[in-house]
Order: structure tokens, then C-alpha cells, then sequence
């Protein structure tokens, strides 16, 4: 419960980093105020999930809605602070693994409104997740660094190939240190899941969305959203997907 109600503040806190941090403004101060009315946030208003459903998703100066992604990350922050828990027991590596999986939850909601995903984030996250080696047990020091190397050298790989074959760069370079920052958490092997699961999903994705004609063969998807996904599913379950895939060769 404690990791839940922790994870439920962080995410309050993401909102605001989401916000904030791609217009290049302070994610501390000042505090939190409605968008349209300019009234600062009261702090019983100010409650994760809690005050959204108090307050039905409206302002309580000048009831203009409150967007859905508010309680949205909030909720999705605390059930990843609860599956770390729940995965990793009362440990460091349940505490990096719910910051791990704070910092995806950011870039991804940062890609898919403004398609980039900053610096600001990922350049220290590959030297934290480098740092953090020595207490985290489901990877090394030397596969972390070959896989923030790989993670990097993959993407700029593709990225190379795609303007050979089209002549159009298919991948940001945020993109490029974003992998980079899970190599250095996850290792090689998370880096390897990472790109599989967020290629197939971010193809399946696309294809649905074109078939819809919702977007054309040369538009851009944020494919950070695609990197967390991956990201958090090869932080919670690579071991179990790699001995499944194992399985099918006696």
C-alpha cells in the first residue's frame, strides 16, 4: 500500500514534468495552477485521483475540464510503483525499478504530445542507470554499458538504412539516447526485448492506424511511446518471455 500511495504522488509530481519540462519551465515552482483560469491549485485539490473524482475532472474556480491524462499517470505511476513492490520486495532494486519506470512514463507521454523526447531526461539517465549497477541484480556493469552502446549503435544503424532506402531519417535522435538510457538500466538483453516488443507493437500500431486512415506511410509516430512499453515490459517480465521463447529449443 505504502508503494501505492507513493507511486500516486510521483505521478502527480510526472503531470507536472510532462507539462512543464518541453516548454522549458521550472517543475517546481511555482505551484500548480488550472490552465485557463490562472488560479493556483488548492492543496485539498491537489490529491491524487482522489480530488479528480471530488472534483468530477472540472476546475473548482472556473469548471473547465481537467485533462484525462491527469489521473491517467497518476494511476498508471502507482501501479508501477506496485508491481516493483510486488516484484522485487522491500529492495533498491524495487525502488530503481519504480524510478525506471517513472522516467518512461515520462518520455512517453512527453513523445506523444510534442514528439521530442528531452535531453533533459535521457543524457542523465544513461549515467544514473550506469551508476546504479551495483544494486541492481538483473543485469552487470559491462552488459549495462554494451547495452547503452547497442541500445544507441541499433538505432543509429536503422536510422542510416531507412535514409539509404527512403531517403528520410526514421528515428529521432532522441530516440537514440532514450534506448541508450534502458541498455544502461536493463542491459543488453533488456535492450534487445526492449526493441523487439516496441517494433512489433509500434507496426501493429501503425498498420491499424493506416488501415483507418488516420495517418499516411510517411507519418511520424512517437516512437518513445513504444520504447516505454517495451521498456516495462522487459523490466518485469524478460526473464519469464526469454525462458518461454527458450522452450521451443530443447
Amino acid at each position: 500500500m505504502y508503494f501505492l500511495l507513493t507511486g500516486l504522488a510521483v505521478g502527480s509530481y510526472l503531470n507536472v514534468v510532462i507539462h512543464r519540462l518541453p516548454r522549458g519551465l521550472s517543475t517546481i515552482m511555482p505551484v500548480s495552477r488550472c490552465p485557463f483560469c490562472e488560479h493556483s491549485v488548492r492543496l485539498r485539490d491537489n490529491i491524487p485521483l482522489l480530488s479528480f473524482l471530488l472534483l468530477r475532472g472540472r476546475c473548482r474556480d472556473c469548471s473547465a475540464p481537467i485533462g484525462w491524462q491527469y489521473p491517467l499517470i497518476e494511476a498508471t505511476t502507482g501501479v508501477l510503483f506496485a508491481g516493483a513492490f510486488l516484484s522485487f520486495g522491500p529492495s533498491w532494486e524495487a525502488v530503481i525499478a519504480a524510478f525506471f519506470g517513472s522516467l518512461m512514463i515520462a518520455l512517453a507521454f512527453i513523445d506523444a504530445e510534442h514528439f521530442v523526447l528531452p535531453d533533459r531526461i535521457t543524457l542523465p539517465g544513461i549515467i544514473i542507470g550506469l551508476a546504479l549497477q551495483p544494486l541492481i541484480g538483473w543485469t552487470s556493469l559491462t552488459s549495462a554499458a554494451l547495452g547503452a552502446a547497442a541500445g544507441a549503435g541499433i538505432i543509429l544503424g536503422m536510422n542510416g538504412l531507412w535514409w539509404l532506402l527512403r531517403r528520410v531519417q526514421g528515428f529521432g535522435l532522441g530516440d537514440v539516447k532514450m534506448l541508450a538510457m534502458i541498455g544502461a538500466f536493463l542491459g543488453l538483453r533488456g535492450v534487445a526485448l526492449t526493441l523487439f516488443i516496441s517494433t512489433l507493437f509500434g507496426s501493429l500500431v501503425g498498420l491499424v492506424l493506416m488501415v483507418r486512415g488516420k495517418i499516411q506511410m510517411r507519418s511520424r509516430l512517437p516512437f518513445g511511446v513504444f520504447l516505454a512499453i517495451g521498456a516495462i515490459v522487459s523490466l518485469f517480465f524478460a526473464p519469464a518471455l526469454f525462458a518461454w521463447y527458450l522452450s521451443f529449443f530443447p
